[in-house]
């Protein structure tokens, strides 16, 4: 049963066990010997965002067999590195953990200044330093090894490291599994199963004597709705390990799923393509001598099907004349059920003796066979289920969350588990300490599918460990939240999409109130994090100025203009400051779309035209304007014409040629309303605080259009489409729509796969309502949502995603089906 647990658990117990860390080197060297766990941290930011930000490991932080653990860890909450670092759990005494944390020595590596309640001292043992920070009750020690600084919930486990004067002897495998680890995850867990009983919440009478594997190395994934552990089982010649019975053999298909019942609270498969080979591992497993019984060597697969608390077990055959002759001359009764014949056998035993210890405590009272596979079962009733089942093909293979959990996992296994939230009751109440089990029962996780997967080669074992939220199916129309992602503080601006040009998908890039930029993949994980000196001015452009194809990111914060690249560094020289800040949203121009850009920066009224070289376009003489420039300059080209137009705030409207000289002079003065021109109609247009549209042609002529709208009124303009909002009315193209009272954004139109899709949201009830161009609302709309939102094909499915500002700290991306 130790097999079963240890697939159906590990992807909850080991990735809720921390909530804090980090990793590069090796850093094993310098830690004490035997740890119960290792954590390899190589992105701390991304760890703790994907730790923070799954809504299963958020449930079940507080079990009770990490409860303890976990409070202790919140010590590190404090750390900040970009460097590697590694976590390791020791067992000091039973059932009770301390951890041991290492990494390079750096600047403000762990700042605990922003805890008021606070004490700091100094303590000496064999005159080695150690200081012993106390944070609101939690004591914290730190030793300065070498150029490494470690951190511990255990002073006796700091001084074993200073009394050890050499490096410690770190074992082959972890070592070995340590190195080859991906440097691409935030984190990978090294665990060696061995002894673990209390970390993995065993129960107390779990066979302790044949672990599962050796070390196992798994690198750790994880969005809002799924957390997905995958690495290497190690199997040793030397050592009698579970995955060690199906070394020599290869994986096939697994054929369970297509017999057990959809109602099935859980299966698990096991296969080999030579039975002579698995019967040779399983006596060398069993440390006993018994000649290969040819009665089974046709057998490639074991199954096991959990159906109300019941067991059934399946043994699939490339030929059943042999098997099925020996039990028909055994059975004592037979009857039809629905076409097929149950049997009753007289030997109870059968499939425990032969197939120990994958299947353990049965008894095969009843058999049935079906197509190539023969049943087993202990009571008749469980056989009669899973016969109507497979004749209505109502069986698990449709069932939507093993369709969620076959989507990431290969297609053939040397082992698989699949369970859904009533297996894992079952299996927590039969194989895990009590108070876990209570605590596993106690959390709602009927809407998780949970997975374990081995494929064996060469003598170790992939193996893959999954748990995720169902996916349902989606009816037309359908909008469903995909996920939300917490921020480590309120968000500052609205989040909006821009394209990964290696994937060609869309992510997102969202700024908070410590100024933080983060982007964002498009599963819901934060990719990096930069801490930016102030807030960005309007949107964030996307432009490619080594025109080789490769996308970066340019806007203006308060004081400075930026470039930053795929990785979130900047791009030298565009690091430019302005002093005294108070910058407007970046402007860019691209005349013909040769990617020869003029980044214009406007500051009251000064005008910065850059080029791709960050230098000044000396040619652009609109160098300062006669008063301040209101927000960001737009271009418009209409015909073979290009218009550079600036609205200035003594209500003068400049509309210039590329070198800055008036193409186009505005006479009339307008109080411009807090909206952007926009070019509708090919005329310049723009309203007033009055709710005049005012209309500029290419002659320069004026003409003036009165909706009588409210000073705070919104406006969006596209080439054939005009749009406005009026306290709650909803204008698209002369088509009016009331909508309920509230506090409204401005519209904002879209255009994507030729259909127009117009936006508006109530900022008050959190409301996000879209439309389309003949002012009929998309079913399922309005959706929860309090920001404007950005709507695009964020994976290229041909089917659309919104992104928006959800609490004061979130965001929420949905999915339109």
């Amino acid at each position: 049963m130790r097999s079963k647990l240890f697939f159906c658990l590990l992807p909850i117990l080991i990735a809720s066990c921390t909530k804090e860390v980090q990793t590069k080197d090796s850093l094993l060297e310098h830690l004490p010997p035997s740890p119960a766990l290792v954590i390899k941290i190589t992105n701390l930011t991304n760890f703790k965002s994907e730790l923070k930000n799954n809504a299963l490991l958020k449930n079940v932080g507080g079990f009770s067999n990490l409860k303890t653990i976990s409070d202790k860890i919140k010590g590190l909450e404090f750390l900040s590195t970009n460097n590697t670092s590694v976590l390791s759990l020791y067992e000091v005494g039973k059932n009770n953990y301390d951890y041991v944390w290492i990494a390079k020595k750096e600047a403000n590596l762990f700042n605990v200044d922003s805890v008021a309640n606070k004490s700091v001292e100094t303590l000496t043992y064999e005159q080695a330093s150690i200081t012993k920070y106390t944070l609101d009750g939690l004591e914290v020690f730190s030793l300065q090894k070498d150029n490494n600084i470690l951190l511990s919930s255990s002073m006796m486990l700091l001084e074993n490291i200073v009394r050890a004067k050499n490096a410690t002897v770190v074992d082959p495998t972890l070592k070995k599994l340590y190195g080859a680890s991906s440097a691409g995850k935030s984190a990978t867990f090294f665990i060696n199963p061995s002894g673990n009983i209390s970390l993995l919440g065993l129960h107390e009478k779990t066979n302790k004597t044949q672990p599962f594997s050796s070390w196992i190395s798994l690198d750790f994934t994880a969005n809002s709705d799924e957390v997905n552990l995958n690495g290497v089982a190690m199997a040793p010649d030397s050592t009698k390990n579970f995955v060690s019975l199906f070394k020599g053999t290869s994986p096939l298909v697994n054929k369970t799923p297509a017999y057990a019942p959809m109602n099935a609270q859980a299966l698990i498969s096991y296969t080999f393509d030579d039975y002579q080979v698995f019967a040779k591992n399983q006596n060398s497993y069993l440390d006993r001598v018994k000649a290969t019984d040819s009665l089974f060597n046709t057998i490639e697969e074991v199954g096991i099907i959990y159906l109300n608390n019941e067991k059934l077990v399946l043994l699939k055959s490339f030929g059943t004349e042999g098997l099925y002759e020996y039990l028909d001359s055994r059975k004592t009764a037979s009857q039809e059920y629905q076409g097929s014949e149950i049997i009753e056998l007289q030997e109870n035993n059968l499939v425990e003796n032969g197939f120990t210890p994958l299947v353990q405590n049965f008894k095969s009272n009843f058999c049935t066979i079906l197509e190539n596979s023969f049943i087993f079962s202990e009571g008749k009733e469980a056989l009669q289920t899973l016969i109507s089942s497979h004749k209505s093909s109502s069986t698990f293979d449709k069932d939507q969350g093993y369709i969620t959990a076959k989507a990431s996992l290969a297609s053939e296994s040397s082992m698989l588990l699949v369970s859904k939230a009533s297996g894992i009751d079952f299996f927590a109440e039969n194989e895990l300490d009590p108070d876990l089990a209570e605590d596993i029962k106690r959390n709602d996780i009927d809407d998780q599918v949970f997975a374990s997967q081995l494929v064996m080669d060469n003598g170790f074992g992939h193996f893959n460990i999954l748990a995720s939220k169902i996916e349902k199916n989606q009816e037309k129309n359908a909008v469903s939240p995909l996920f939300t992602l917490e921020l480590n503080t309120d968000l500052a601006t609205d989040p909006q999409f821009v394209k990964n040009h290696r994937t060609k998908q869309q992510e997102i890039v969202v700024q908070d109130q410590n100024n933080v930029l983060y982007l964002i993949s498009n599963d819901g994980k934060v990719l990096w994090t930069k801490e930016l000196t102030g807030r960005i001015q309007g949107n964030i452009q996307q432009v490619d100025i080594y025109k080789n194809g490769k996308l970066q990111l340019a806007f203006c914060t308060n004081n400075q203009f930026l470039i930053l690249d795929r990785n979130g560094d900047e791009v030298p020289p565009f690091q430019i400051d302005f002093e005294g800040g108070n910058l407007n949203p970046l402007a860019v121009f691209d005349y013909d779309g040769s990617r020869n850009y003029r980044f214009v920066v406007t500051q009251g009224p000064n005008v910065y035209m850059y080029n791709n070289q960050a230098k000044i376009v000396n040619g652009f003489t609109f160098k300062k304007a006669p008063s301040n420039i209101l927000g960001a300059p737009k271009h418009f080209r209409v015909g073979n014409k290009d218009y550079l137009v600036f609205k200035q705030d003594n209500n003068t409207l400049r509309i210039l040629h590329r070198v800055g000289s008036d193409r186009i002079k505005v006479e009339e003065k307008i109080d411009f309303s807090n909206n952007e021109v926009f070019l509708y109609k090919n005329k310049f247009s723009m309203t007033n605080k009055t709710g005049v549209l005012h209309q500029i042609d290419t002659n320069g002529k004026l003409t003036a259009t009165n909706f009588n709208l409210n000073p705070d009124h919104g406006f969006y303009a596209t080439s054939n489409t005009l749009v406005f909002m009026d306290d709650n009315i909803l204008s698209i193209k002369g088509r009016k729509v009331e909508l309920e009272l509230g506090v409204y954004t401005k519209p904002k139109i879209f255009y994507i796969y030729d259909k127009i899709y117009v936006s508006v949201t109530d900022i008050q009830n959190q409301k996000i309502y879209l439309y389309d161009s003949q002012t009929e609302p998309i079913p399922n709309f309005p959706v929860f949502g309090s920001s404007l939102i950005d709507l695009a094909d964020m994976d290229n499915d041909k089917k659309l995603e919104l992104v928006a500002k959800d609490q004061d700290n979130s965001l929420i991306v949905y999915k339109l089906n």
